[in-house]
């Protein structure tokens, strides 16, 4: 599964995807073909598995829910 974290760069977004990018990688390791980090603009905050999107602000960022949606999605 490929995940695309895409983020605004000039909005300051660049800690909260890396968080996201770790935790995932972390989480899920080897199960992941990849956490791609991806460069935005205005106020863009996705998380996309496999072209899927499953978090898009401004819903409430909780990753906790996005690692239950990628789980999920692996099973």
């Amino acid at each position: 599964m490929k995940i695309d974290i895409t983020y605004c760069v000039p909005c300051g977004y660049l800690e909260r995807a890396i968080d996201a990018q770790r935790t995932l990688l972390s989480t899920f390791g080897g199960a992941l073909e990849s956490v791609a980090l991806v460069t935005g603009d205005k106020g863009v905050f996705t998380i996309a598995a496999d072209g899927v999107e499953i978090y898009s602000k401004p819903a409430d960022f909780d990753i906790t829910q996005v690692v239950e949606a990628v789980k999920a999605k692996l099973q």
